[in-house]
Order: C-alpha cells, then sequence, then structure tokens
C-alpha cells in the first residue's frame, strides 16, 4: 500500500498557496490583496512560510493518510 496523503496534501497547498492566485500578503498597495495574479519577494517568502506551516500542521499534527491498493489481483 502507498500513503499518497503527503503528495497530495502538498501539491493542493502549493497550487492554493501560490502568491497572487486566489491572495497575496504582502500586496503593492494594501496587506491583503485578492486575485491580482501579481507577486513580490517578500510575498513568496510570506507564502512560503504560510505553506511550510500548513503543511506540518496537515501531516504531523493531523496525520493525514490516503493509502491506495497496490495489488491488482482480482478473486
Amino acid at each position: 500500500m502507498a500513503d499518497w496523503g503527503p503528495v497530495v496534501v502538498a501539491a493542493v497547498l502549493f497550487v492554493l498557496l501560490s502568491p497572487g492566485l486566489l491572495f497575496q500578503i504582502p500586496a503593492k498597495e494594501r496587506l491583503v490583496e485578492f486575485g491580482n495574479m501579481s507577486t513580490s519577494g517578500l510575498s513568496i517568502l510570506v507564502h512560503a512560510v504560510i505553506y511550510i506551516a500548513l503543511l506540518a500542521i496537515f501531516l504531523i499534527l493531523l496525520g493525514v493518510h490516503i493509502y491506495t491498493d497496490s495489488d491488482n489481483k482480482s478473486d
């Protein structure tokens, strides 16, 4: 059995926390902007810290696991 939990959680968080896709912290003119599709070095750093913190929460504290059966035997 393969554990796909960490892979799925990391991929979803990576997409959702891409700076400028859903939100950007800090933005150019305000603290938070939504859906502006632009980024800066500081916002990349902030989003990376948020990504690592949420990844640790989901994988270590909550223990998210998604198991798949690698045996393709038909009975």
